[in-house]
């Protein structure tokens, strides 16, 4: 059984955005238990300048030559870890000051994928968008909302899922031995998209629990996105190809029907999926998230690209 004192150390992947990163660390800074250290898993040519932090911080370089490894930088990152506990922070996730402490209780308490709250942030919220300036945690109470694809956290204690499709690998936390016995993320999975559905339909196939906590919340930082992914077409189908080979059905259904609606690929059922265009800027205009925009929402699109006329459709 994991103590609640066990030491927690935090991962994050990292490749551009340098203020979302120095925020992380800043956030990280203000816990009211300190984590043992933070690794970043460091995607691109060199390692970032960071500001001192009351804990040790190693950037570990991942190569990247044959795409965004995400699978392969968190395994990689988890196996030099040094906690018994893991909490996994996407880099543009501000932790509030009890994260690392909401974690560790929770883990202490059921030994499972454990994923604490969210909320989304809009462009200028943050000083690193600006350059200038501090920010506050009032601030961001004050202006942030809760995905609306993204369940709402439980009124207390810890609740489990029993759909593996509810985990999303932005802000979760597992004891390292659980996680390096579970073989970790699949690193056939190569760009955007699909490994941490893999991850989580591993997890539940090994019986092991899949649960919302409430706290660890975490505020998302704004940074332009676009829902459905269109600048990651490619791997996203790849990655959809590999995942129906490895459990027999397909997954991102929802960002894959949006791409069939605009054209850019053939996803019919029971042959492979055909990339029939390249996306151009009208794609990327209808699918880009604004800056007054916490998140860009794929639901939305659909919705737009379904009330279209068939004519224009085509």
């Amino acid at each position: 059984m994991t103590s609640v004192s066990a030491p927690v150390s935090v991962v994050t992947l990292a490749g551009g955005r340098p203020d979302h990163l120095r925020n992380v660390v800043a956030g990280l800074g203000r816990q009211t238990r300190l984590p043992v250290e933070l690794i970043v898993a460091v995607m691109q040519d060199e390692t970032y300048d960071l500001p001192d932090a009351p804990f040790p911080v190693r950037q570990m370089m991942i190569a990247t030559d044959a795409g965004l490894p995400l699978a392969t930088a968190r395994n990689a990152a988890a196996k030099a870890a040094a906690g018994e506990v893991l909490v996994f922070l996407d880099m543009d996730c501000i932790p509030t000051p009890t994260l690392v402490a909401d974690y560790a209780t929770a883990l202490g308490e059921l030994d499972g994928l454990l994923m604490g709250e969210v909320m989304y942030l809009p462009g200028g919220a943050t000083a690193g968008e600006d350059g200038a300036g501090d920010w506050s945690y009032e601030d961001f109470a004050a202006v942030a909302v809760r995905h609306s694809d993204r369940q709402g956290p439980p009124a207390h204690g810890i609740e489990r899922c029993g759909d593996y499709r509810c985990f999303w690998s932005l802000n979760f936390a597992m004891r390292r031995a659980t996680f390096l016995a579970s073989g970790g993320f699949d690193e056939r999975y190569v760009g955007y998209g699909g490994e941490d559905t893999d991850f989580g339909k591993t997890i539940a196939e090994a019986g092991i629990p899949i649960a919302w906590i409430r706290g660890g919340l975490a505020y998302h930082q704004y940074h332009p996105h676009h829902m459905p992914p269109v600048h990651h077409l490619d791997s996203v189908v790849r990655n959809a190809e590999l995942f129906e080979s490895k459990w027999g059905y397909r997954t991102m259904d929802h960002w894959l029907h949006a791409f069939a609606l605009m054209g850019l690929i053939d996803a019919a059922p029971g042959r492979p999926i055909r990339i029939l265009r390249r996306p151009d800027d009208a794609d990327r205009a209808l699918t880009g998230q604004q800056r007054h925009q916490p998140y860009a929402n794929t639901a939305s699109i659909i919705r737009i690209l379904e009330a279209r006329p068939v004519m224009e459709k085509a």
